[in-house]
C-alpha cells in the first residue's frame, strides 16, 4: 500500500546548489518523525516542500 503524503508547507528561495545537501540531511534526520522534504527548481528559484506521511 502506498503512503499518502500531505503537503504541509512550501517556500521559494533563490537558487542554491547547497540546498540539495540540506534537504538530504533533513530527510535522513527527520524520517522517523514522519516528515519528508523535497526541493524543485523553477524559474531560477528553488521551491522547498515539507510533507507529512
Amino acid at each position: 500500500m502506498a503512503q499518502k503524503l500531505e503537503l504541509l508547507a512550501t517556500h521559494k528561495i533563490p537558487d542554491n546548489e547547497d540546498l540539495y545537501t540540506l534537504i538530504d540531511f533533513l530527510n535522513r534526520t527527520l524520517k522517523d518523525k514522519n516528515l519528508i522534504f523535497g526541493v524543485s527548481q523553477r524559474d531560477g528559484q528553488m521551491i522547498v516542500s515539507v510533507y507529512e506521511t
